[in-house]
């Protein structure tokens, strides 16, 4: 168990003497590709014990046990030798292995693992010690897995602090928060659009467990979870995370669900009782991603279009929670409100809960807010809770992050709604779907957190905020000028 506390630390330490890994965000994408093919040799070992008939789509020179695993033979390749195997003879053959549309999705994962994985290092002596502190995991033994499932989370978590790879990793207290209130069910399929590394599947999961109590549940549990990722090695990050949860047939896929077809073409049997995400924000799509969207509601805004495809892929009677941040909120462009407007017209937005802004520090301090909505039937009104940092902490971090128990005070008024005033600012109010509308312009910028103090902001954040600031702004000036010009129209002979 020594040997799992130290284990990220281990492998950082041997990677910095390699000239080929240039910082955070490179060693943890080459520890990913080691440990999924480590993680899927434990699973095809029980594969082949549950199925005799079971055949790896796996050469078998590229098998873990075959290169990888240290015998004390004295065979093992190591330097120049390893090197040369990993780079001329594994990756190639991973990256073109035959797979066909019937071919179960734990075979055909592999090939989509290594579509786009790189090997960073060159030292093949160096390599050789990373293996084999990797090859240690006793992934047969049930205790040890579960360690290991919980030093996995460490190494999602250094995600936050791994360059842009933090956009990849939502923290899990948001993720357990979510997929706690939303209730899932035994039977009910969930889905994530942009899954990242995981964390909103396996946190679904996790709630599903307790509930499993037959075969019949178990093989629903294993069946009841999509996901997509556009980007490579989130996509290692999460299939590898669902190996080790125990889902043999990880149901997500690598590629982009804004391009999948036009959004009016989805059919019910597209949709899924249950979303949960944390779509990118602060990108811009290409022209012709949103060539996929009707122009009433196709904005330059990732996070926009992730919300349109949420509200055309939820079933009836579905539910539905996703992170937005602030500027979508106040925004009152065009998109935005039309968003909004279908939000309040064709699904019951019922809370809306706004988050600390250091929640996803340091990747962001973007203030960021939770969506609840189901589709039950239009909204009559929108209840607005404000989570206020914990007593005694400033600002979450990376060594102090945001944990699950932080949540309790949301959890609590959730149950029992009641308006809250303090000191004169709304920290909890209910507001019908009319005011939202009619009396506020579909400003959803409510029960915010009052600025005693100024808000200093990452350069970046800064730009993006000022950005969807005077896009709000403008947006308002051209809607007042519009009244006006329409009023003076109206008065001419």
């Amino acid at each position: 168990m020594s040997t799992l506390s130290t284990f990220i630390k281990r492998l950082r330490d041997i990677m910095r003497n390699d000239a080929g890994v240039n910082g955070d965000a490179q060693r943890i994408e080459q520890i990913a590709w080691l440990l999924f093919l480590k993680v899927y040799d434990s699973r095809e070992e029980e594969w082949i014990f549950d199925d005799d008939d079971y055949q790896s789509i796996l050469p078998e020179d590229c098998r873990w046990y075959n290169w990888a695993h240290d015998d004390g033979s004295g065979r093992v390749p190591t330097g120049d030798t390893l090197l040369n195997f990993v780079n001329n003879r594994l990756f190639p053959t991973l990256k073109a292995l035959p797979v066909s549309a019937d071919m179960p999705v734990k075979k055909s994962v592999v090939q989509s693992v290594f579509q786009d994985a790189n090997n960073y290092m060159k030292d093949g002596v160096l390599l050789r010690q990373v293996i084999n502190v990797i090859d240690e995991l006793d992934l047969s033994d049930y205790e040890e897995v579960h360690a290991f499932g919980e030093i996995y989370e460490t190494l999602l978590h250094e995600l936050q602090s791994a360059g842009s790879s933090g956009e990849f990793y939502t923290p899990r207290a948001v993720t357990q928060f979510m997929a706690h209130m939303i209730a899932p069910k035994i039977g009910e399929r969930m889905a994530d659009l942009a899954c990242g590394t995981g964390g909103f599947i396996t946190s679904f999961l996790n709630e599903l467990e307790p509930q499993i109590r037959t075969t019949e549940d178990q093989e629903k549990y294993a069946n009841s979870i999509y996901g997509i990722e556009k980007k490579q090695f989130p996509y290692i990050l999460c299939v590898t995370n669902l190996l080790l949860h125990g889902i043999d047939e990880p149901n997500v896929f690598h590629g982009n669900a804004l391009t999948i077809h036009d959004l009016l073409d989805y059919t019910e049997d597209e949709g899924f009782d249950v979303l949960l995400m944390n779509p990118p924000y602060g990108g811009n799509e290409k022209n012709e991603v949103k060539n996929y969207f009707p122009a009433d509601l196709a904005s330059s805004e990732t996070a926009d279009l992730f919300l349109d495809v949420m509200m055309y892929r939820l079933k009836p009677g579905g539910r539905a929670g996703v992170v937005v941040p602030d500027g979508f909120l106040f925004g009152t462009d065009n998109a935005k409100i039309n968003i909004k407007k279908k939000l309040l017209n064709d699904f019951n937005l019922h809370t809306v809960v706004r988050m600390p802004g250091s929640v996803f520090s340091p990747y962001t301090s973007i203030t960021t807010n939770i969506l609840f909505f189901d589709r039950t039937g239009p909204t009559k009104e929108t209840w607005f809770y404000r989570l206020d940092m914990p007593e005694g902490v400033k600002h979450f971090s990376k060594t102090k992050p945001m944990r699950r128990e932080h949540f309790a005070p949301a959890e609590a008024w959730w149950n029992d709604r009641q308006e809250i005033n303090v000191d004169g600012f709304d920290k909890a109010k209910k507001y019908t779907a009319a005011q939202l509308a009619d009396e506020l312009g579909y400003n959803f910028d409510q029960c915010g957190f009052p600025h005693e103090e100024e808000e200093i902001l990452d350069p970046m954040d800064l730009i993006l905020r000022y950005q969807e600031e005077r896009a709000s702004l403008n947006a308002e000036i051209d809607r007042v000028l519009d009244e006006i010009t329409a009023i003076l129209g109206g008065k001419q002979p």
